[in-house]
């Protein structure tokens, strides 16, 4: 049966027509979310639009080893490790936290009212970090404020990249993905290069000046193919979802990965300041790692093509693991430097990858709910994880215990990752997954 649908927000499949106005799109009710059109001028144009967002907002996140060890000394000395560690943690979880909101939103067909409100309240975060002097300033601007900005735009932005990919996918969502380690390449270098010459407040006007012209450019460049689900007259959890063995196992592998992912970055320049390293090269091995992130991200989407994405993934976060454990007993300036470049490739892979599969485990449909479940429950990893690593080392003042404790939970998320691969497979070895 064709239905003729209205779809005043959403880009047509013909490629000739204004994505502007209002358009009717063709759509069979059976296979709309399998005819995925592999791109067309508006994927691809969505695609930028995502990798600005990415940029913005993750990029500039994922940067908070530099805050952590700028704050540490300079800023709010009378805090913890652990303490300051809250902020970053605030930013990581709350990027995941509102996904069951966003995501429903998203499948109702309220992308712009999503991009608007994330646009309008980043943006106000970001000059107001400017400004904060004391500890909870900084908590409600860069910690709150910051991450849920984030976190209102992220489901939906991923949503639309993959209604215009299938076969594509993982690497149109790899080169998404990029965008976080272009950021955590260039605000670094940013804060370095300024923090000396016009001061702390005027160097995070500079970034947002940055981050203003990167949000307009993704507003402007992203368009939904797929017409809206009508998700909002259903419950908020969808108990078929929630029933999936191999989905919930994977959301469990995800959540138990960001208890531990981000405690090289968050700790890696104050490490390296531990170990010798002058305070500059300190700061820049935070871009060094996400330089090296990019290489994984899209050397792990090119891999995830050919073998599937939990496969790439297995390969990948192990790789991670291990760097993990190693991480606080190099002490050699070289080593450690070679131990961070390892670090950024392998877990550029997982960051990349891990929306991938939600995709397709599922219809395009109901993408978004089921996204935004994954990225809630991931929250509470990404929210737990540096300040259990802060405490960790606050205790023994010693980052070896920091290590073994991160590089565990890694290891135990990329068994919950062979276990997703069985229960779709039914088999451990071979298959494309």
């Amino acid at each position: 049966m064709q239905l003729e649908t209205p779809l005043p927000d959403a880009a047509p499949s013909n490629s000739t027509s204004s994505p502007t106005s209002v358009h009717a799109l063709q759509i069979d009710e059976d296979t709309q979310t399998e005819k995925c059109p592999e791109g067309t001028l508006y994927g691809w144009l969505s695609v930028v639009g995502g990798f600005c967002f990415s940029v913005a907002t993750l990029g500039f996140i994922v940067s908070w080893g530099t805050f952590q060890a700028y704050y540490e000394e300079f800023v709010l000395t009378d805090s913890t490790s652990s303490e300051i560690a809250w902020i970053g943690s605030l930013q990581y979880s709350l990027v995941f936290l509102p996904g069951i909101i966003s995501g429903r939103l998203f499948d109702a067909g309220h992308f712009r009212l999503c991009l608007v409100t994330s646009s309008a309240l980043y943006v106000t975060a970001n000059f107001l970090i400017a400004q904060c002097t004391k500890y909870w300033h900084f908590i409600l601007c860069q910690g709150v404020a910051l991450g849920i900005a984030c976190g209102i735009i992220y489901v939906p932005c991923v949503g639309i990249v993959s209604q215009w990919f299938k076969t594509k996918r993982p690497l149109a969502i790899s080169i998404v993905s990029l965008g976080i380690s272009i950021g955590g390449i260039i605000y670094p270098i940013i804060f370095r290069s300024l923090i000396n010459k016009v001061g702390f407040a005027w160097t995070i006007r500079t970034t947002a000046f940055i981050n203003v012209c990167l949000f307009a450019v993704g507003n402007m460049t992203m368009f939904p193919r797929l017409p809206p689900s009508g998700t909002m007259g259903k419950k908020w959890i969808n108990l078929n979802i929630i029933m999936s063995l191999p989905f919930i196992t994977y959301v469990l592998c995800t959540l138990v990965a960001f208890l531990g992912l981000y405690t090289v970055l968050t700790f890696v320049s104050l490490r390296a300041v531990s170990i010798g390293f002058s305070q500059d090269l300190a700061f820049d091995l935070v871009a060094i790692s996400n330089a090296l992130s990019a290489l994984g991200r899209l050397s792990g989407g090119i891999y995830a093509l050919k073998y599937g994405a939990i496969n790439a993934m297995i390969i990948f976060t192990s790789v991670a693991a291990v760097v993990t454990y190693i991480w606080p007993f190099v002490t050699g300036h070289a080593g450690y430097v070679v131990v961070i470049c390892l670090y950024g490739l392998s877990s550029g892979a997982f960051v990349g990858l891990f929306p991938v599969p939600v995709a397709a485990l599922g219809d395009l449909s109901d993408f978004g709910s089921r996204a935004g479940l994954q990225m809630t429950l991931m929250a509470l990893g990404a929210l737990a994880g540096p300040p259990i690593s802060g405490a960790i080392l606050h205790q023994h003042n010693d980052f070896g215990p920091v290590g073994i404790y991160a590089g565990s939970t890694i290891i135990l998320s990329v068994l919950l990752m062979v276990l997703t691969r069985y229960f779709v497979l039914k088999r451990f070895y071979g298959g494309k997954i």
